[in-house]
């Protein structure tokens, strides 16, 4: 495998991380009976998500290593904010707007233009 192409598939792994992560931490919120501190940092789920994150740092760094961070940084991001939209919508019943699909298209339209040599 390319080395640029394995650093890529380490970006994707990791903005999927960052996904997985964000909806770890939101689940915790709704699973809490309690909206204390102690509580957060208790809780299985957020606990999770920590780990989930942790993974990321380790996955994008490595990712670094080959790609530039100017080119690297916005392909994470927004298949991070991709799959975060579609999945907050499909596990979380959250609103999912035309104006969203807009958005996403025009992070898409982004990516490709700023990943271009």
């Amino acid at each position: 495998m390319n080395s640029s192409w394995g650093s890529w598939a380490f970006v994707f792994v990791a903005a999927v991380n960052t996904c997985i992560g964000n909806l770890l931490l939101k689940q915790s919120r709704l699973k809490s009976t309690d909206s204390g501190l102690l509580s957060l940092l208790l809780s299985p789920w957020f606990l999770g998500g920590l780990v989930f994150y942790g993974i990321n740092v380790v996955l994008f760094a490595k990712a670094l290593e080959k790609l530039p961070v100017s080119t690297a940084y916005p392909v994470f991001a927004g298949v991070g904010f991709g799959l975060i939209a579609i999945s907050g919508t499909w596990l979380f019943k959250e609103h999912f707007s035309q104006n969203h699909l807009v958005g996403l298209a025009m992070i898409l339209a982004g990516i490709i233009i700023m990943s271009r040599s």
